[in-house]
């Protein structure tokens, strides 16, 4: 473990960029040992393209780019942010009693879900639905002339479940959603079609949950729909299944694609296939993995009997395959950040939308800073905290932060961040300074995910008044994860650190905090998180010098 912690440390000393000389190396299965769920996945040209779920996250909707299927980065937004509602603002931070109002509440894990991707007539089109109900729930869809964006807003339409966008050979448009369900949309993808909602299949009566995720291609003059199976029925598993047929107004036969279990977790599906220039097909699909979120495996697509087989000759998610294309630059969805440009990164999001006046690039070039700019009782209701995800199967997260301009009551820090967190935060008291390491729990209303309660442990506090310079205030903070099954310590474990120079590092708090995964709350992965909040008056602000990053070969 030291060996492990000294080796991190020393990477951490210098950052990579965006791209490293390629070294010949297999895939390694997961893919994206990260999370990115709900995956659709589409090539134009030479390039695919990605897109998954980022709910609350902002900018959402993240498009991300690879030539080979193995090096992917962020490459645009489909929106920077959501406005149907002030809860898209984290804009209420009155107790529950006291909040009145339609925008009451926050929209952890709602917000954008399960966005379809397609190329159609030069443009790229992308349809999403937020998990919300009422008029927030409407379907948006948007175009852009390049995945990389601007994207506009081109129509809203009513509500469709984990839909997917479809236009036939002939250019008529269509959406598959729900469990079965499919409907024509007018040529100008405005409206539809009336008297074309129909359901296409009917679940059997082993389907006990709901088929869901749908993703539909046309090959050889086949339709097909590949959606996930939650059954629940007795030697059933979590799978993939596919439904096909020749003419969209005729009956669909149903074959079972995907059931296979990997990587010492269950059994996975959900996802799409694609095909490469050459006619070689491959199926991405995506795994729960507990505190790391859902992560996404690659698998070779074999075309029998007319149906797209995913895995190896034993049907099975193989541990590694071989990259599509060589000599691809090494790029990453996760990165590490000097912030000496005036443009944010495209691998940081906002929780929630961001206050835009209330964090800068420029205001002291090479920092950023971040400044209050309400006040919050705690971290779930602080506005503008900045986040990336975790990896596995190891990473490390570092920041340094000047605190010369917090004011008194101000909470800063560097957290794990999910329903369950850990959390480094530095507490300004009167001209004191103090480091505490706590376990954070919050509690959200099932409708509205409005915060109720937070629960916080304050596990180990450090006095910083003597530690840091008065006058030139210093601190850095450090957040190792760990994701392997079993191993080192067990899987989801943080542990956390500070140094007050930058070379010796303090372990503080709780050793391998437990890191989850809930669905109840926000539904997603655990994110590294840069917090700046008041809790008396706005005002303050913190200058952040760097994040440093690092995470283990697989």
């Amino acid at each position: 473990m030291k060996k492990y912690f000294a080796f991190l440390i020393l990477c951490m000393l210098c950052s990579f960029g965006n791209a490293q000389p390629a070294r010949e190396a297999p895939i390694k299965n997961p893919m994206l040992w990260a999370d990115v769920p709900d995956p659709d996945v589409i090539r134009v040209g030479d390039t695919f393209y990605l897109v998954s779920t980022t709910m609350h996250l902002m900018p959402g909707a993240p498009v991300m780019a690879s030539k080979d299927l193995k090096n992917w980065e962020t490459v645009g937004y489909i929106f920077d942010k959501l406005t149907d509602s002030p809860k898209y603002d984290l804009a209420f931070s009155l107790p529950l009693d006291q909040q009145k109002g339609e925008g009451v509440g926050t929209v952890y894990g709602r917000g954008q879900w399960a966005t379809s991707l397609k190329f159609h007539n030069g443009k790229f089109w992308a349809l999403l639905a937020p998990n919300e109900q009422g008029a927030m729930g409407d379907t948006y869809i948007f175009t852009a002339p390049k995945a990389e964006g601007p994207w506009t807003i081109h129509s809203r339409l009513r509500h469709f479940h984990d839909a997917t966008l479809f236009f036939d050979d002939d250019g008529t448009p269509y959406v598959f959603f729900g469990t079965g369900e499919m409907c024509q949309l007018t040529s100008d993808l405005k409206g539809v079609v009336d008297g074309s909602l129909r359901q296409y299949f009917q679940r059997e009566d082993e389907e006990r949950g709901l088929l869901e995720g749908t993703r539909v291609i046309k090959h050889k003059g086949t339709y097909y729909a590949m959606l996930i199976s939650q059954s629940y029925g007795k030697g059933l598993n979590r799978r993939e299944v596919c439904y096909r047929t020749k003419d969209l107004k005729g009956t669909w036969e149903k074959n079972v694609i995907l059931e296979s279990p990997f990587g010492g977790f269950s059994y996975l599906a959900q996802g799409t296939i694609v095909d490469t220039e050459e006619g070689d097909w491959y199926g991405i699909m995506f795994q729960d993995r507990g505190g790391v979120g859902r992560v996404l495996t690659l698998s070779p697509v074999r075309w029998i009997d007319g149906w797209p087989m995913l895995g190896d000759e034993n049907y099975k998610v193989p541990d590694i395959m071989r990259p599509y294309k060589s000599g691809q630059p090494v790029k990453h969805i996760v990165m590490p950040d000097e912030f000496d440009g005036t443009k944010l990164g495209l691998h940081w999001q906002w929780n929630h939308n961001p206050v835009d006046k209330a964090w800068s690039l420029t205001e002291r070039p090479g920092f950023l800073r971040l400044k209050t700019s309400r006040v919050v009782p705690n971290l779930y209701l602080a506005p503008n905290t900045l986040t990336q995800r975790m990896e596995g199967p190891a990473c490390s997260g570092c920041i340094c932060m000047d605190l010369s301009k917090m004011n008194d009551g101000d909470c800063a820090g560097f957290s794990a961040f999910n329903g369950d967190s850990g959390v480094l935060t530095v507490k300004k008291n009167g001209k004191k300074y103090s480091l505490v390491m706590s376990e954070q729990k919050v509690s959200l209303t099932n409708r509205e995910k409005a915060v109720t309660k937070v629960e916080e442990n304050e596990v180990e506090t450090i006095d910083l008044t003597k530690l840091v310079n008065a006058k030139k205030p210093k601190i850095w903070l450090r957040i190792d994860g760990e994701f392997r099954p079993g191993e080192r310590g067990g899987r989801d474990a943080a542990n956390f650190f500070y140094s007050v120079d930058g070379e010796q590092w303090t372990q503080i708090g709780t050793k391998n905090y437990r890191m989850i995964f809930d669905y109840r709350r926000f539904f997603m992965g655990t994110k590294f998180a840069i917090f700046n909040y008041a809790t008396k008056k706005t005002g303050g602000y913190i200058d952040v010098d760097c994040f440093k990053y690092q995470c283990d070969e697989k």
